[in-house]
């Protein structure tokens, strides 16, 4: 059974699931979709064409789904589509997609998204991950699994980070931070693997693949993408593979201090 405060406002057209909780001063727009035990409380606002999953905590005054803050805009049918089990905190902003970007945003399961935090259009959330207060997104992000990102850290357009890589607080990011990797700085780049990260999920036959696949890319100071393609010739570990096929696809490019090799 539902529990709606009399004080919120819930447009019609809205589909709400069973279980739900709704705070006094909450805006559900007519498009609106929640899913089963969804708890969002007071002063919340659901804009747009905005679904949420089940299980998910909505705290007090964040704006969902509110019109992408992108000037090229001009109301077109976009969306944001958000998983289960995530908790979104105080004061977060997320914007739905655009039309030049695909039309939607979209949030994994079971991530975190702490106070304040932006996800600008067309970003695009794994699951497991944490956002740290204020990190801010710009438009068409792509965070991978279990990515985090410290507070105060803004990262650029089409910036994409990969599963397991972690930002560091108060950072500024512009350029891809790959899987498994650290990065931090203003402007950030990379300082090694994320170990803390990778001991908490991965085998150490694993780990120690990746501190030697991570050495031949950023530290031997060889052509980068062509250690890559050598490591993926030789190289039978999918981390290692994973790692490799990111930096052959980079459009941004890898942040990482450029080793001279000796004439």
């Amino acid at each position: 059974m539902s529990k709606i405060s009399p004080l919120a406002i819930i447009e019609d057209g809205a589909i709400i699931g069973t279980d739900v909780e709704i705070g006094p001063y909450c805006l559900i727009s007519s498009q609106t979709i929640i899913g089963d035990g969804t708890k969002i409380d007071q002063n919340s606002c659901i804009y747009g064409k905005t679904t949420i999953g089940k299980n998910n905590h909505i705290f007090s005054n964040a704006v969902i789904g509110s019109i992408p803050q992108d000037l090229k805009f001009n109301g077109e049918d976009v969306e944001l589509i958000i998983g289960d089990n995530n908790t979104i905190r105080e004061f977060t902003l997320f914007n739905p997609g655009t039309k030049g970007g695909g039309g939607k945003t979209i949030v994994g399961n079971q991530n975190l998204f702490m106070a304040y935090v932006h996800l600008g259009h067309d970003v695009i959330i794994g699951n497991h991950c944490i956002l740290a207060n204020a990190a801010t997104l710009a438009g068409h992000v792509e965070v991978g699994d279990y990515a985090v990102i410290g507070g105060m850290t803004p990262i650029h357009q089409f910036v994409h980070i990969g599963n397991y890589a972690m930002v560091g607080g108060a950072s500024a990011l512009a350029q891809d931070v790959p899987p498994f990797c650290m990065a931090e700085g203003n402007r950030a780049s990379l300082r090694g693997l994320n170990l803390t990260g990778l001991r908490r999920n991965l085998d150490r036959d694993d780990i120690n693949a990746l501190k030697s696949a991570y050495k031949e890319l950023f530290e031997s100071g060889k052509p980068l993408k062509d250690t890559a393609n050598e490591l993926l010739e030789l190289n039978s570990n999918h981390y290692v593979n994973d790692l490799c096929n990111f930096v052959l696809k980079t459009k941004r490019g890898i942040p990482y201090e450029r080793k001279k090799t000796d004439a």
